[in-house]
C-alpha cells in the first residue's frame, strides 16, 4: 500500500490532470458495478424463494463503460480545476485564513450551491443521452431523478466536505472526493435505475400542480 501511495503521489505531481481523470474513471466504473449488484440483490429479495433460486448476477459492462466515461470525461478534469480554483478564489477574494471555520464554511456552501446541483444535472443528462434517449425523455428523467438525489445527497455531502476542506490538503481533495464517489457513483446509478419507483413520488409531491403534469 505504501508503494502504491508513493506511486500515486508521483503521478499526481507529474501529471495531475491525467491522474485525476484516470482515477475518477476507474472509481466511477467500480461504483456502477456496486450499483448493479445492489439493484440485482434488491430485485431478487423481492421475489418468492421459489423464483429467485439460480438468479445469477451478471455485470452489464456497457453500463459500466458509460458510467466510467462520466468519471473520465467530466469528474476528473472538472473536479481537478474546481477544487484547485475554489481554494484559490476563496483565499484571494475573501481574504480568509485557510482552515478557519469561515473559510471551510464558505467552501462547503459554494460547493453545495454551485458544484453539487450542476454535477447532478450533468450526470442525469449524460446518462439519458448515452443510453439513446431523446431530449424529451432526458428532460423527464432529470425532473424525476434530480430532486430526490439533490435532497438525499444534500444531507450527507456537506458533512464529508467539512472534513475534506478542513483536514485534507488541496492537492488531495479530489482524491478524497473520488474515494467517496466510489459510493456516490453507486448511489447515483441506483437512483437512475430506479425509474419511477414509488418512493420518488414523495419528492415530486411538493412540486406545483402544473409541474407534475396536471395531476390532482
Amino acid at each position: 500500500m505504501l508503494k502504491a501511495w508513493k506511486w500515486y503521489q508521483h503521478c499526481l505531481s507529474s501529471h495531475p490532470v491525467k491522474t485525476q481523470i484516470v482515477s475518477s474513471g476507474i472509481l466511477w466504473g467500480i461504483g456502477d458495478i456496486g450499483a448493479q449488484y445492489i439493484t440485482h440483490s434488491t430485485a431478487t429479495n423481492r421475489l418468492p424463494k421459489s423464483q429467485n433460486v439460480g438468479v445469477e448476477f451478471k455485470i452489464n459492462w456497457k453500463r459500466v463503460a458509460i458510467t466510467s466515461m462520466f468519471g473520465f470525461g467530466y469528474v476528473g478534469p472538472v473536479g481537478h480545476f474546481w477544487y484547485e480554483g475554489l481554494d484559490r478564489f476563496i483565499r484571494l477574494r475573501f481574504r480568509l485564513q485557510p482552515k478557519s471555520p469561515r473559510f471551510v464554511a464558505t467552501k462547503v456552501a459554494a460547493d453545495g450551491i454551485i458544484f453539487g446541483p450542476f454535477d447532478l444535472f450533468v450526470f442525469f443528462t449524460y446518462m439519458g443521452f448515452s443510453t439513446g434517449k431523446n431530449v424529451a425523455q432526458v428532460k423527464e428523467d432529470v425532473k424525476r431523478d434530480f430532486l430526490p438525489a439533490l435532497i438525499l445527497e444534500g444531507g450527507v455531502w456537506p458533512i464529508f466536505q467539512v472534513v475534506n476542506f478542513r483536514y485534507v490538503p488541496v492537492r488531495y481533495q479530489l482524491l478524497y472526493v473520488n474515494v467517496l464517489c466510489l459510493i456516490d457513483s453507486a448511489f447515483l446509478s441506483w437512483i437512475e435505475q430506479q425509474k419511477d419507483a414509488p418512493w420518488k413520488q414523495w419528492f415530486t409531491s411538493f412540486l406545483p400542480l402544473k409541474e407534475r403534469g396536471g395531476e390532482v
